[in-house]
């Protein structure tokens, strides 16, 4: 996240944005500095630390505009076919753009030794993908495919939960498949649960 400076100019903001992604992706986080980024940005190093605080909030800030725009907010009428969407979605961030997943491993790498990143990370990245699913399921439960007693939370951790396991240990892949079966699983689990709670309430 950008720190508090003097205005910046925004020619010059987008070139550092746009050159630390690249950089990021074709060489991999561990190899630049911000003095590589600031070069062939064509600023001063200074202007950098004027802005932000680390190479990491730098790439951070760089990756969460690129991807803000690619949320969706699917409303297709179904618990399962509105998680398909958004998962495919997700998904097709990392899949289909060499050097996303190198950076994403990089960056939770970095959260978990420097806490005021981390809250960083979690604040700009991942809390955003967070509410979009929150709300498709709190959605659902105004449908009553979801059982308002259903811990939300839960549903969401499970969802990104696979994805950052697939994606930090190389196990299995992260594709439309998996968004498909996520989705029929979690929706088959929130039906489940919403037939059991009123089968209770019928022999209460």
């Amino acid at each position: 996240m950008a720190v508090r400076g003097r205005p910046r100019s925004e020619i010059s903001r987008r070139s550092i944005l746009e050159t630390a992604l690249r950089l990021a992706r074709k060489q991999g986080y561990a190899r630049i500095t911000v003095d590589r980024i600031a070069v062939e940005a064509g600023v001063g190093k200074q202007t950098i630390y004027r802005w932000w605080p680390s190479k990491a909030a730098v790439v951070l800030e760089a990756l969460r505009e690129n991807a803000r725009a690619e949320i969706k907010v699917p409303d297709l009428g179904s618990l399962q076919a509105d998680l398909e969407v958004f998962l495919q979605s997700t998904f097709d961030v990392s899949r289909n753009r060499p050097g996303i997943n190198d950076l994403l491993r990089a960056l939770m790498a970095e959260a978990q030794h420097d806490r005021g990143f981390l809250q960083n990370f979690r604040r700009e990245l991942i809390d955003p993908r967070r509410a979009v699913l929150h709300s498709l399921i709190e959605r659902a439960q105004t449908r009553k495919e979801v059982h308002k007693s259903a811990d939300v939370n839960l549903y969401v951790d499970v969802a990104f939960g696979v994805m950052w396991y697939r994606l930090l240990t190389g196990v299995g892949t992260i594709d439309n498949g998996l968004a498909g079966q996520l989705a029929e699983l979690l929706a088959g689990a929130a039906v489940g649960l919403a037939k059991r709670k009123a089968g209770i309430n019928q022999r209460a």
